[in-house]
């Protein structure tokens, strides 16, 4: 299956298919003081947000093999917090769970890794939620480290 992968430009026909993962990306959050709806809204404003043209720089990647969709990733620009230089960071990453452990997720992150370079950032950044131990193994992987953890207490 890896071989006949190809990246591509999201185009404005993907919209369907990039909010059909949105309840994947939002039940692996974890977060059992929010409820499944709030972190349902959360994710679908969040990827709303990322489809709206800006002039910050910007990509959407499609992965897909013999025209069918498998994952998607997004990446901009963002300012480091520790430096304060201009990288990039990848807000979203998403494969369909038929398509999880055959390298979609790893072909993603490299295409992104090249689209920063092609910028001159020297860095790239991402969250994932810390209930998200899978994701959290897969960006081990890729050369992800550890930096901060932001941590919250429900009251």
């Amino acid at each position: 299956m890896k071989k006949n992968i190809i990246i591509r430009p999201a185009i404005e026909s993907d919209r369907p298919f990039i909010f059909k993962l949105s309840p994947r990306l939002a039940e692996v959050a974890g977060l059992e003081w929010h409820s499944d709806d709030v972190i349902q809204k959360m994710q679908d404003d969040y990827i709303s947000d990322m489809l709206i043209q800006t002039t910050v720089p910007h990509t959407t990647l499609i992965a897909e093999k013999d025209s069918v969709p498998l994952g998607f990733i997004h990446a901009r620009s963002h300012i480091d917090s520790i430096s304060g230089e201009t990288c990039a960071t990848v807000p979203l990453l998403a494969v369909c769970s038929e398509a999880q452990g055959l390298g979609i997720g790893k072909k993603l992150v490299n295409s992104v890794e090249i689209w920063a370079k092609e910028l001159g950032y020297r860095l790239l950044h991402l969250e994932v939620f810390a209930q998200n131990k899978g994701a959290h193994n897969f960006y081990q992987k890729q050369g992800f480290e550890d930096e901060t953890i932001h941590m919250i207490k429900s009251l």
